[in-house]
């Protein structure tokens, strides 16, 4: 109920700007890397306000792909999910003035795509596929389970 009221105040009050836009484009983001939902009253109390859950993998890249949504694994090479993971860390900056633009938004997710376009033709086989066929893992820590949760 806070975070609703406190989104109703803001915009209430006028005080939704573009930034707050960037900051909501980057839990979308995390939504769509996680593959889990903003806010998931079913999970154990730590992880059920999703931007906060994320917090302590989002401040190394190699702990970024333990939050990544095992349904992504094999579907984008791990460096582009890195760098989404920390596009999505830059939108989500308490400090609204340094979050990026929307046009460094979309700069960004450019960038991405071209280099996810270099890693599907630099290889022979489809991106889907890793040495015998099996779909390529996202890492998963000891206790995390999985994060597909219910949507």
């Amino acid at each position: 109920m806070g975070l609703t009221f406190c989104k109703r105040v803001m915009f209430q009050k006028g005080h939704l700007t573009a930034r707050s836009d960037i900051y909501s484009f980057g839990v979308v983001l995390l939504e769509i890397l996680t593959g889990r939902r903003c806010i998931d009253k079913n999970r154990p109390t730590g992880e059920q306000i999703l931007v906060e859950f994320v917090k302590p993998y989002l401040t190394s890249k190699r702990r970024i792909l333990y939050i990544m949504d095992p349904r992504l694994a094999g579907q984008y090479s791990p460096n582009v999910a890195m760098r989404a993971a920390m596009l999505a860390t830059k939108c989500l900056l308490k400090e609204p003035k340094h979050r990026p633009t929307a046009d460094e938004v979309v700069k960004a997710l450019e960038q991405l795509q071209d280099l996810q376009n270099a890693a599907d033709g630099s290889r022979r086989e489809p991106v889907r596929k890793h040495g015998e066929g099996k779909p390529v893992s996202y890492p998963r820590p000891a206790g995390l389970g999985s994060s597909s949760g219910k949507s």
